[in-house]
Order: structure tokens, then sequence, then C-alpha cells
């Protein structure tokens, strides 16, 4: 990675000016200020443990999905977690050997959210292995020679170690154990020059600098160590957490200098050839990156890191973030045309992002961002059964298959980057998936400073809990984002403050009914939180959202439409079709490392894709139903659709997909009412479309 002279220049001058402050080479004391106040920030909103809250309708059903899927037989035959070296195996895609620990950090929370003994055997099976393998100087994992030990794949084990001793207090004192091994020998390690996360001449782990890009991954597991269990350890977890970011900065990939107006890429709408191709500027990398300033914010209590937060949140909405909430980036951002690409990778990391960042911010609009990752990037890429998956998502895809040219309009995919299969392209996606799903059940609950209970990702669950000497239980059921009615029954054996989040878009007609059955309109805190008085023994009361669809404009008189959280996508009728899957390399899989039900997907449109809509004619349309269909991300299942006045318009190839929007489109059909499903059910979508004024068309059909 090279980084300009002018580029750190300008982050220089401009974080002076904002009163950041550079990484140095003064004392870790002074860089953290730590040891005058070694006690670490708390969240505005604190989850709960692994496991506390369960899953309930559609969601619920989505989950099991998941567990039935790709998700949960991947450590039954796929070739990087069955085979993985860390399980003793002898097949790893890259020298990260990030595989295996990515699947164990989503398929433990999948696992216990359901506990669901299968998968709970699986991580237990491959937990043991590992800690039972640990080597005599503290390293996990299959490495043997210093020259090949890198510790980024450890800070994803380590996380998914973090939320199994939540779950599942049998393995505690094992799992803590092995942490302080492990922190002992990364403590030595970082010590000498950064070994392990540098990487220095004659060594071969980790080339290209991904693990000091990531290196504040490593702080999530830590920080709950500190606190936890440290075990008279404390310095040392400390100093690891320090070392690690002054290793990040060492290697010139110290987030703090990028998340700065006039550093951070501003190309918002310019077509662009040329990517921005340092690893910064990766979309994985960013959606992660996002993380990094808290993770010293909670060492340092330094209330810019916090500022520059939202500040980074805030750049990112402006010139990189997709219609569906994840960043365009394919693997590297370039600009926001919708022939680009959105990797599912980005998309996992960004549902788990905005959440974590929710919880020390506390901006409402960050917990909307969350849902709209959830509700339409995540469930976009994977297809219904959730067997298969895209490498990236495009806003307009008319078909998804193998590209008959080379996809000049991505930066480092392949031609089967659009393709729902088992690995259509680099397989980090998916090992990595999994996780999207269950650490949005496990953060949508939250404590407040108030020693209250938050409703805060509003997806349907239940969870018991104390809070001091009251015992609480709350179930919510609900049919949200496909209703706009959420119902709460809550049991309690004292009084106590509970709240939901009100989102951004709901309308201030917004109503609230009960406890006691009167009906109120909303009037949430400025920070979006209803509250709601919960009076000792059984409550009941319901909220009902009121909204209207929303049209976003992008550029060249291009616009995209929601309702409620979800973006909406033309429907188009396709035949899909499968094939015998390939490999990432484009050669076909070794035969151990698929199943019968492993294919590659071709959906090819059988009707219209082509048009242009006028925005002011919109209806929504509601299907009267008690129970969701199942699966739910399915073309024709969601139960809200909407109506657009649209019109058939000669569009354009590039690169054999869709080209951008055209600029003035030329009309070839008549007007009519056209059927707009969520996003997230049209595995072929076009979401951006150009906006053209039409007749009144008849809508009701």
């Amino acid at each position: 990675m090279v980084t300009s002279v002018l580029a750190k220049a300008v982050t220089a001058s401009l974080l002076i000016t904002t009163g950041l402050t550079l990484p140095h080479d003064s004392s870790r004391g002074n860089f953290f200020h730590s040891r005058d106040n070694p006690s670490l920030i708390q969240p505005v909103y604190q989850t709960f443990p692994l496991g506390t809250v369960q899953p309930r309708g559609w969601f619920k059903d989505q989950l099991q999905l998941e567990a039935e899927g790709l998700a949960g037989n991947l450590f039954d035959f796929y070739r990087f977690v069955q085979d993985s070296m860390w399980i003793g195996g002898e097949t790893e895609y890259s020298v990260l050997h990030e595989s295996s620990p990515y699947w164990f950090n989503g398929l433990v929370p999948l696992a216990f959210s359901l506990d669901d003994s299968r998968l709970k055997g699986q991580v237990y099976s491959y937990l043991d292995y590992v800690l039972d393998h640990q080597q005599d100087d503290g390293w996990l994992g299959p490495e043997t020679t210093p020259e090949s030990r890198g510790l980024w794949a450890r800070c994803y084990f380590l996380l998914g170690l973090m939320q199994y001793a939540q779950a599942d207090s049998s393995q505690t004192d094992r799992i803590v154990d092995s942490m302080h091994r492990y922190i002992q020998l990364a403590h030595s390690m970082l010590q000498d020059n950064f070994t392990g996360l540098i990487q220095r001449e004659g060594q071969d782990f980790d080339g290209d600098g991904f693990g000091a890009m990531r290196a504040h991954e490593m702080h999530i597991p830590l920080q709950w160590l500190y606190e936890q269990h440290p075990r008279n350890n404390s310095q040392i977890i400390w100093e690891t957490m320090e070392l690690m970011i002054e290793g990040s900065a060492v290697a010139s990939s110290d987030w703090r200098t990028y998340w700065v107006k006039g550093v951070y890429p501003e190309v918002e709408y310019t077509p662009r050839s040329v990517p921005y191709d340092e690893l910064f500027n990766h979309g994985v990398n960013m959606a992660e990156g996002l993380r990094y300033p808290l993770a010293i914010y909670r060492m340092s209590h330094d209330e810019t890191l916090k500022t520059q937060t939202r500040t980074a949140v805030d750049l990112l909405a402006q010139y990189h973030k997709s219609l569906a909430g994840t960043i365009i980036g394919d693997e590297f951002v370039t600009d926001l045309t919708p022939i680009r690409g959105a990797e599912l990778c980005t998309a996992a990391e960004m549902t788990f992002s905005m959440a974590y960042i929710y919880q020390y911010l506390g901006d409402n609009d960050l917990a909307d961002w969350a849902e709209q990752v959830a509700f339409n990037a995540v469930p976009g890429s994977i297809f219904p059964d959730w067997w298969s998956h895209q490498y990236v998502q495009q806003e307009n895809q008319p078909w998804s298959r193998n590209l008959s040219v080379s996809p000049g309009m991505w930066v480092n995919v392949g031609s089967h980057g659009n393709v729902f299969g088992l690995e259509p392209n680099y397989p980090c996606c998916t090992v990595n998936h999994p996780q999207a799903y269950p650490k949005f059940l496990a953060n949508s609950f939250a404590t407040t400073e108030d020693g209250g209970i938050a409703h805060i990702l509003l997806i349907p669950g239940s969870m018991s809990t104390s809070l001091g000497d009251n015992k609480v239980t709350i179930q919510v059921d609900t049919n949200y984002p496909f209703g706009m009615n959420l119902k709460y029954t809550i049991t309690s054996t004292s009084d106590f403050t509970f709240y939901v989040r009100i989102p951004g878009w709901a309308d201030k007609s917004s109503t609230v009914t009960g406890p006691g059955g009167s009906t109120t309109r909303i009037s949430p805190s400025d920070s979006g939180l209803q509250k709601i008085e919960i009076g000792k023994g059984n409550s009941v009361f319901t909220v009902n959202f009121d909204t209207q669809p929303r049209v976003v404009t992008r550029a060249n008189n291009t616009a995209a439409v929601y309702y409620g959280p979800l973006l909406y996508s033309l429907h188009i009728d396709a035949e899909v079709s499968e094939v015998t899957p390939v490999s990432f390399t484009g050669d076909s899989l070794p035969s151990g490392s698929t199943t019968p039900h492993t294919h590659d997907h071709i959906v090819v449109p059988t009707s219209t894709w082509n048009i242009a809509i006028d925005t002011s004619q919109i209806k929504v349309v509601h299907a009267d139903v008690s129970t969701l269909s199942n699966p739910i991300w399915d073309l024709g299942a969601p139960p809200v659709e909407l109506r657009v006045a649209a019109v058939e318009i000669d569009w354009p190839l590039e690169y054999d997909t869709a080209a951008n929007p055209p600029l003035e489109p030329h009309i070839t059909g008549k007007p009519f009412s056209a059927r707009f499903v969520p996003f997230g059910s049209a595995k072929i979508h076009m979401s951006q479309l150009p906006v053209v004024e039409l007749a009144k068309v008849d809508l009701s059909t």
C-alpha cells in the first residue's frame, strides 16, 4: 500500500485544525492517557450476553433457514471449514488462515440464538479442537513458525470465543484461560517490532497488510476480557490493545488519518475508471474501519474520537453508501453508479458496525442504517433458501449469471461476481456472511443509562433478564418491516421504564396504545426513544407506525423509492436454472466440497426490466395476511408492495449488464402500473431508475 506525501500532509493539516491528534512515537501511557484513567468508557446502550435474546416470528424463520442452509452445513462439507488447518486439515484459501475463524464468529451466535443442538455441536467441536491444540507458548491456530504466524485471524477467533463464553458458562473458564495464555504471547510478539501484525522480509502471513488495517478488531474481545475476567493480567491486556493500535499506525493503517474531510475520497457520482485502490478504500476494510476510533475512545476517553466516528459515518453516507445501506465497493470504492458492485462481506460487517456504533453514539439514524442494511443489502445477496449467495450485488442488476465479457465496471471481481452460488468469487463471503443476522438479533435489545430496557432493532423476539431484583420478561410480536404494528407483552416483578425506538421515517401520527388501553401519538425523545412506563405484573401495549413512500434522488435525474426501512425494486419475472458450481478460481470444485444442495443459479429476466418511473405516482398495496410466507425474502412473498407509474425505455448494455441509467431516456412503450417489491426479495432488481413525467396512470391494476 502506498500513501502519497501530499495525502499525509493534508491529513496532518486537517487533524491539527480539527483538534484531533495523529499517532506518534511517544510512550503508550501518553498516547492513550491510560495510566491516569484505566477504566473503559461504557456504551450508552449496553447489549445483553449472547443467548439472552431469542428470535420469534419471521426472523426466527430466517435464522432457521440459515441454519438449515449453507451456513449451518459448511462444517460438514466445505473444504475451507471442514478441512481447515485450524482443526487438523490442509486447506485454506490464503495465508491469512481466516476462513474457519470467520465461520466460527458467525456460527456461535447462530447456534446459541436458536439453541440448536446440531450447530452447538459444530462450534463446540471446533472450539474443543483448537483449545486442545493450543501450542505450548500460547499460540492459537495451526501456524508453528514465527514466519507464518499472523495475528489477524485470531481476532475473529477471539470474537467467537467471547460470544461462546457469554452463552455457555460451562466453557467460560477454559476459554478465559486460553485467551490469557494467548495474550501473553501476542503481547511479547508485538513488543518485538510488531511481529505478527506487520509482515517483514522472510515472513509470509499477510503480505497485503490486512491485519494492520483491522488491528482494532482485537479490542472487542480484549476489552471484554479486561472488564469481565482480568485475572490480575489487566496491564498486559491493556498494553496489547495499545500495541495493536501503535502497530497499525506504524504500518500507515491508522483510520484516524482517513476519517477526515478532505482525505476521505469524496467522489460521489462521477464515473471513475481508476479505483481508490489503497487498503483504506477496500469496502470490507472500510466497514470494519468505522469501529476503529471507538476502539480507542473506550480506552482514551478522548471525545474527539467519538466525534470522528460521527464524521466517518457521515462521510460514508454522503459519498459511498449504497441505496441498500452497504458500501459500493467491488472490492475497492470508486463511485455511486448503480452498475458497480457491493460485496456481501461488506454488508455483513456494516450490519454489525452500525449496531455497535449506535450503542456508543446513540444517534437514531445509525439504528435506521443498521436496519437498512439488514433488511435490504443482506437478503438481496442471499438466495431465499440460504443455500447460495452473491459476491457482489448491483443496485441495477437485470440478470444474475456469468457475464460474457470481462466485468470492467468492477475493480477486483470476476465475471461470476453477481451469480448466486457457493463461492462465486473469493470465498470470504461464503464463510463471513453467517454473522449478519445472528448478531443483528443479539444487538436488538439493550439496557439504557437510566436502568431501563430499549428495543432498538425492531425485529420480533423475546428475552428474560433481571434489572437488579426486578425479573423482566419481554416478548414482541411483529411483521415489521413487512408490517407497521408491534405488540409488546411484558411481565415484571417491579415497575421499570421501557423504550421503543421510533425510526426516523415514522410520521408524527404514529401511535402507542396501552398499557391501559388509551391511544396516544408518539412523543419520542431527541434520540428517537418512546418512553413507556411499565408497572408490576403483566403489561400489553402496541406501537403502530404511520409512514408514506419516500423518494430518494440520485444523480442524472434518477431516483429510488423506499417504504419504511425497505428499498423497493421493480418486480421482474425470471427463469431460474441450476448449474454445477465453480470455484472462485473458475475451476471445478473438488468433489468433497459440494453437496446436492450447492448450485450456481442462473437468473434471467422474462419480463421488462428497462423502465423509467414517475415518482409523483406511487401507491402502497397491502396484502391481508396474518402469517408471513417462509422464506420471506423470496419474490412475491412480502405482503407490502408498491405500484409506480412507469414506461419502457431504451436501456443500453455495458460489460454484458445494464449500463448506467440513460441521461435522456428514449420512451418506447405506453405508461403502465409497475409492480415494485422489496429489494431483498428481488434477486434480480432495478432500483435506481430514470425519472420522467407521465400522464395519469391507473395504479389499481
